[in-house]
């Protein structure tokens, strides 16, 4: 009995996460799945292109009466652009009181991550490179880059007052 109240101790001290996998320039990404509203299908979506808007944003859709800001997550993390398919999706999120849609190659799977499986940010560089990342971890042999949400709306809002600082001095 002393053997299984260590191991339950352990894992109450190692929290188990559920991540939501997605596929980018042939690299697997994951964000919290708490996190995702819902998923969208690409080619069924309106995207109205916002003038004057950050390099990355694709535009705006409307979901259900709410607006959604649309990242073009290969833009944002530098990666050539590539024809959406049949598998492109929106990934929708909410973090911080913001929603955004964020456009992937391909949605994965749910996967499950003791904290201790995932690994601190790789040194990749420059800050640059890791600015969104917020660990890695492998699981069934394929590393999983673990996006930092926070980050990516940050760099968001900053585009938003850029958009707005532009339109301000246009008038």
């Amino acid at each position: 009995m002393a053997k299984n109240e260590a191991k339950s101790q352990a894992e109450n001290n190692d929290p188990l996460m559920q991540w939501a996998t997605f596929n980018l320039a042939e690299e697997t990404y994951a964000v919290d799945v708490m996190q995702v509203k819902e998923v969208l299908t690409y080619s069924f979506t309106e995207i109205a292109p916002v003038p004057g808007s950050a390099y990355f944003i694709q535009g705006i859709l409307n979901l259900r009466g709410n607006v959604i800001t649309v990242v073009d997550t290969r833009v944002l993390f530098g990666l050539p652009n590539t024809e959406s398919t049949s598998n492109t999706r929106i990934v929708v999120m909410e973090f911080q009181d913001q929603v955004v849609g964020m456009v992937v190659d391909a949605v994965a799977e749910v996967i499950y991550l003791r904290q201790s499986q995932i690994e601190r940010t790789p040194n990749v560089g420059t800050e640059e490179s890791a600015k969104f990342i917020q660990g890695v971890s492998y699981h069934n042999d394929e590393l999983i880059i673990l996006l930092d949400l926070n980050r990516i709306i940050e760099e968001n809002e900053h585009a938003k007052e850029r958009i707005a600082e532009h339109a301000a001095e246009d008038f």
